[in-house]
C-alpha cells in the first residue's frame, strides 16, 4: 500500500481516526511557522522544517507500532522540555508521542506548547537540502 496524499489516507481510515487526524493536523498547521511543510511520508502526515518535527500515525496504517487510536509523535521528542510529562516514550529513544483514542481527548494547549518547543529546536538544525 502506497498512500500519496491526504484524500487517499482519509479513504482508508475509520471515521474516529479520520476525525482525530484532521483535528491534530489543524492544530499543527495553525501552530507551525510558514517555513514548515507537510508531506505524506511512511503513508502518514509528516511535518518538517529544517528536519522532522512531528508525525501523525493512525493505527489503521501498518508499521506504526500501535494497535488502536492515533499517535502524535514528536521526531525529536527526546530533546524537548516536556515538564508536564505529556508525552510517552516506548522503545524508540528519539520519538516521544501521545496516543489518542477519541477526538474528545485532544487538548490543544499541551500540543501547541510542545510544537513551539519543537520549532525552537528545529531552528537550531541546518536546513536539509
Amino acid at each position: 500500500m502506497k498512500i500519496r496524499n491526504l484524500v487517499e489516507l482519509f479513504t482508508i481510515l475509520p471515521e474516529d481516526e479520520r476525525i482525530i487526524v484532521d483535528v491534530l493536523r489543524q492544530i499543527i498547521m495553525e501552530t507551525l511557522p510558514g517555513y514548515c511543510k507537510e508531506k505524506i511520508s511512511y503513508n502518514v502526515p509528516f511535518f518538517f522544517g529544517n528536519k522532522g518535527i512531528c508525525i501523525i500515525w493512525p493505527s489503521t496504517v501498518p508499521r506504526g507500532g500501535i494497535k488502536k487510536g492515533v499517535l502524535l509523535g514528536f521526531w525529536y521528542g527526546n530533546k524537548l522540555n516536556d515538564h508536564d510529562g505529556f508525552l510517552s516514550h516506548g522503545t524508540n529513544k528519539q520519538i516521544f508521542y501521545k496516543i489518542y483514542q477519541t477526538p474528545e481527548e485532544i487538548d490543544d494547549r499541551p500540543i501547541k506548547k510542545l510544537l513551539k518547543e519543537a520549532v525552537k529546536l528545529d531552528s537550531t538544525f541546518k536546513k536539509v537540502s
